[in-house]
């Protein structure tokens, strides 16, 4: 379920006041990641990197109140569910969007997940849930190391977006850099620095 929200009657009024109309609203933050723990899940239980990866993300930010808001044009929207959005590798060689609803049984997420990204990659079509959820956007640029990446401030998307490349080994660890982008209307930077640190112990504790 969507509904609009009055700013005025939020605890993000002021900052919908502040950057709704900001040249440029968009935050971006750059961290590196301690992924261990995914890799060694990804090699013994034969999941996906980026399923575990992306899994983590709406963990983390199914837990911050502010994930479930939007600006959406001039409108502030409220949420009852998170997605997270990955990109696929179509047959036609191009790419497809591929919406995944966050679920809290992991087993489930996979499920969902290995289903509509391999018909996104079967079709060539995208898969869009915004219209029921509030989407997380990933993008993952596997085929080089990335040290950070800076989203575009496009003026039509203002979800929160995140970037990686491939994953590397640090002595006996692995670390993956990365990039988090969000809507300053949407919310600050204390929230945005709990949401990167709550990913981490979600990296961390999953069993």
């Amino acid at each position: 379920m969507v509904r609009e929200m009055d700013p005025n009657k939020t605890s993000r009024a002021a900052a919908y006041r502040l950057w709704m109309d900001a040249p440029n609203p968009m935050v971006t933050f750059m961290k590196t990641l301690d992924v261990t723990n995914l890799v060694k899940l990804s090699r013994r239980r034969g999941l996906k990197f980026n399923m575990l990866l992306d899994w983590c993300i709406g963990k983390a930010a199914a837990g911050i109140e502010e994930f479930y808001t939007l600006p959406v044009g001039r409108k502030l929207m409220q949420y009852d569910a998170l997605a997270v959005n990955t990109i696929v590798k179509n047959r036609a060689g191009g790419v497809s969007s591929c919406d995944v609803r966050f679920r809290e049984d992991l087993q489930d997420f996979n499920r969902e997940y290995l289903t509509y990204t391999a018909r996104a990659a079967e079709t060539c079509e995208d898969r869009d849930l915004s219209a029921d959820c509030m989407v997380i956007g990933t993008s993952a640029i596997v085929a080089t190391e990335l040290d950070g990446a800076v989203g575009m401030n496009s003026g039509i998307f203002n979800n929160p977006f995140l970037i990686w490349g491939r994953y590397r080994k640090r002595f006996f660890r692995y670390v993956l850099p990365l990039s988090f982008q969000f809507h300053h209307a949407q919310m600050d930077g204390a929230q945005a620095g709990r949401f990167l640190e709550t990913l981490q112990r979600e990296i961390d504790s999953l069993k």
